[in-house]
């Protein structure tokens, strides 16, 4: 309990000092082992890019760290609610574990919770506010796509 607090207190600094560098309220830390191994902050307003979210930014950097896109064995602590993007993320990178000190209540008076997002996306796709389509297009002289790659990956563990 007082390492996950003193995890958490530190995704606050890097989320206070982001602020301060005229950032939004978000940082992400990376823990294996009782250590932490990467950091990030949202960087959005630096980058120009939607994805450069505090917890995307510190599974990236993990990664390099560890060479390897796999984060089994992780906990993520978050300033805040992590956003779906973010939580898809790190389900696909294997985290274990996530904790966060603000809630997305806590961030609705100053538009900062997800909660509508998380909403919006639970819906199927054809009552959601973006188009969503499937149109199964497939190459006529080739390999599959999906083919393509499962056979590729059999070539490189032979």
């Amino acid at each position: 309990m007082a390492n996950e607090q003193r995890f958490l207190r530190e995704a606050i600094d890097l989320a206070r000092a982001n602020v301060d560098s005229g950032g939004r309220p978000f940082g992400a830390v990376v823990v294996k082992d009782g250590r932490v191994l990467a950091t990030g902050v949202n960087e959005i307003h630096r980058e120009n890019d939607p994805t450069a979210h505090a917890e995307l930014n510190a599974i990236r950097a993990a990664s390099g760290k560890l060479a390897s896109p796999n984060l089994t064995g992780c906990t993520v602590f978050a300033s805040g609610h992590p956003c779906p993007m973010c939580m898809a993320a790190m389900t696909l990178a294997g985290v274990g574990e996530v904790v966060y000190a603000y809630s997305n209540e806590d961030g609705a008076p100053y538009g900062l919770s997800t909660k509508a997002i998380y909403a919006e996306l639970a819906k199927p796709f054809a009552e959601q506010s973006m188009k969503i389509r499937h149109v199964p297009v497939r190459p006529e002289s080739r390999t599959d796509l999906y083919a393509h790659w499962h056979k590729q990956q059999g070539d490189q563990t032979d």
